[in-house]
């Protein structure tokens, strides 16, 4: 079964069932783990990172730090190496991985205690702006942070917060085993919003 078009999404339940209308493309986004058979265009990869590049940071220190690799390269190889065991299981056909890294402190010496929060909200405009050109990102938690610093030299001051899989959505599911297919073509939940969003004081 080839996946490509916004039907399939729907057909198998990847478009989101919101309560409330939102954006399209925040609707359309998921996190495959099939990609189709084609190298991304370097002026959109280029067109990702500057999307990147305008989100917001605190201070506008922007700590937020890359790395990527496609495929067929030495550099993709040793990135799929630093993944988690499940996740080199199917991330290794995406054409494009990525390490996302922050800076630790302020350029005074100081906890650049926003770091994290900035790197999230690069991302978040990253993630969206993929979408807008049919790029799928797949964010990875499972990658071994430690292993990755010492394999791209990262230097110290600097942390590896996450691995990104990036391609165009589409693909064969069958590539898939059956557990994962069927993770493909679940459908997406979400926690309600009563549940984490409390007017004037928190709610147990």
């Amino acid at each position: 079964m080839i996946l490509t078009t916004e039907e399939d999404q729907i057909r198998l339940g990847n478009i989101a069932d919101n309560d409330y209308e939102i954006y399209a493309l925040l609707k359309q986004r998921y996190s495959p783990r099939i990609f189709k058979e084609e190298k991304i265009d370097s002026e959109q990869i280029k067109q990702l990172f500057e999307a990147a590049r305008w989100s917001a940071s605190s201070f506008n220190r922007q700590p937020w730090r890359f790395i990527y690799a496609e495929k067929g390269s030495k550099e993709y190889d040793k990135m799929v190496d630093c993944l988690s065991e499940f996740n080199q299981s199917w991330a290794v056909n995406a054409p494009m991985l990525m390490l996302a890294i922050y800076k630790e402190n302020t350029d005074d010496g100081k906890e650049n205690f926003h770091a994290l929060h900035d790197l999230g909200l690069c991302l978040g405009n990253m993630t969206v702006q993929a979408q807008y050109m049919d790029i799928a990102l797949h964010h990875m938690a499972g990658v071994d942070w430690k292993k990755a610093q010492k394999s791209f030299n990262v230097p110290k001051g600097y942390h590896v917060s996450s691995a990104i899989a990036l391609g165009y959505y589409g693909g064969d599911i069958e590539d898939l085993s059956e557990d994962l297919q069927e993770n493909e073509t679940a459908k997406r939940t979400r926690i309600p919003q009563k549940d984490f969003v409390f007017k004037g004081k928190w709610k147990d």
